[in-house]
């Protein structure tokens, strides 16, 4: 008998199995609306701010070209192409600019990923924060407001996914939409400030050492107290890259933290950290696995999406058979050409005729984006749905915490205000003394 509990008990000491999990908490139609509501303010913030168009563009050779063309085949052109765009040229919006790269580049990742192409995978990503370092260096200010808004949405968002992973998973729960908002509202602090503090640390650091190099323009002695408080400088060094290295490598378990154990932003960062360095393999491991899981989810996801995008289009095409009135093809093809699996929404190849083909365009393709909305609403719902589970397993094998023990918090807490007891009527016509030579005389 106990060389057969010893399988058993090795198969339950194995976490890993249980980010299997994540597809069925992910595919959750809450966490899809929450991540859906968060994505529709992203990107109607972005095209409000894109109404004051900012980036260059012209008509080059291979089509209509930015300066972020410019500047993937050629940083140092960028200046020039600006300055020659001033009194002719187009403008686009920097939003727009960067949704359109990057979803060239989330389709080549794709297309790579069924090629078994891992180079041309990396290339892909390494594009897009190539592109996220021209939108900082050219369009700072507007940067800095996207973002805000972005990660004020997603904070709000991916904590009460967070919350509602975090129950399910724990104890099997589902809570409701409006209680895990709530509970996102509440911690809408510690989800917004988790991120921001470790940046804050390094540019706190930074201004030392920074201000150490402005003492070494000194003539003759700067060099000489530069060089004496080096020791310093690179000990701030140090403290940096270990903000550095854990913020990155724990900035997945901040949001989990603050909705697993209700901590506030310090507690989030410092829990994050702690795991990353006291199990770093493990958590890489639990991340991989997470990974290949969630790429093997997004295919079927995907796959689902675009059968159905396929088969509605094909009966419709059976039912319509009349050509427009002046491109002389099929009317349908027309207003909506037909998905494929690599690029499920086309509009390129639209060949409406007139003011009601055009409209009906719109609204198809209207749809169309709300469709593609639901599939990047599942990537974000994956995203923080995986990661609570890595850090209730991480939190597992570093503190010994069982997976089951989450914070919860009572919204209906009322203060209950001491009363005073009512003197009894009887007792109250009683001269005062009259009870003491009562009792006395009993």
């Amino acid at each position: 008998m106990a060389n057969e509990k010893q399988p058993l008990e090795l198969l339950d000491n194995l976490l890993f199995p249980k980010i299997f999990q994540t597809f069925r908490i992910a595919i959750q139609p809450s966490k899809l609306f929450i991540a859906f509501s968060a994505l529709v303010i992203i990107c109607l913030a972005g095209r409000l701010m894109d109404i004051h168009k900012t980036v260059g563009a012209d008509k080059g050779p291979q089509g209509r070209q930015t300066e972020l063309q410019i500047y993937m085949t050629n940083p140092d052109g960028v200046r020039p192409y600006i300055e020659g765009l001033k009194e002719s040229g187009e403008r686009a919006g920097v939003f727009a600019t960067l949704w359109d790269f990057a979803a060239a580049k989330f389709k080549g990742a794709v297309d790579s990923v069924f090629a078994i192409n891992v180079q041309g995978v990396a290339a892909n990503i390494v594009d897009f924060f190539i592109a996220i370092r021209w939108a900082i260096k050219y369009h700072f200010v507007y940067c800095i407001i996207f973002f805000a808004i972005t990660l004020a949405a997603i904070s709000a968002g991916g904590g009460a996914i967070c919350r509602i992973a975090a129950l399910q998973f724990a104890r099997g729960e589902k809570p409701g939409l409006k209680e895990a908002i709530r509970f996102g509202i509440q911690k809408f602090t510690s989800f917004f400030a988790a991120p921001l503090v470790p940046i804050g640390i390094i540019i706190f650091i930074g201004v030392f050492i920074f201000l150490l190099g402005l003492i070494g323009n000194i003539p003759r002695i700067g060099e000489l107290i530069m060089a004496v408080f080096m020791l310093l400088a690179f000990i701030a060094g140090a403290l940096i890259a270990v903000v550095f290295i854990g913020a990155v490598a724990g900035f997945n378990l901040m949001p989990p933290a603050v909705a697993y154990d209700g901590s506030d932003c310090f507690d989030a960062i410092s829990r994050s950290f702690s795991y990353v360095y006291a199990r770093p393999w493990r958590m890489t491991f639990y991340t991989a696995v997470a990974a290949v899981y969630g790429a093997i989810c997004y295919t079927f996801v995907r796959f689902f999406a675009f059968l159905l995008l396929w088969t509605t289009h094909r009966f419709l095409h059976l039912g319509v058979w009349v050509n427009n009135s002046s491109k002389q093809i099929n009317k349908l093809p027309a207003i909506w050409p037909e998905p494929k699996f690599t690029m499920l929404v086309d509009t390129s190849t639209l060949a409406t005729a007139n003011w009601s083909e055009s409209l009906s365009a719109f609204l198809i393709h209207l749809l169309l984006w709300g469709v593609i909305g639901l599939i990047v609403s599942f990537i974000m719902s994956f995203y923080f749905s995986a990661n609570t589970i890595i850090y209730a397993l991480m939190r597992n094998r570093v503190d010994n915490t069982a997976l089951d023990d989450i914070y919860t918090p009572h919204f209906n807490e009322t203060t209950i205000e001491p009363t005073i007891a009512e003197p009894n009527p009887a007792k109250a016509k009683m001269r005062p003394g009259s009870e003491i030579e009562a009792d006395s005389s009993s």
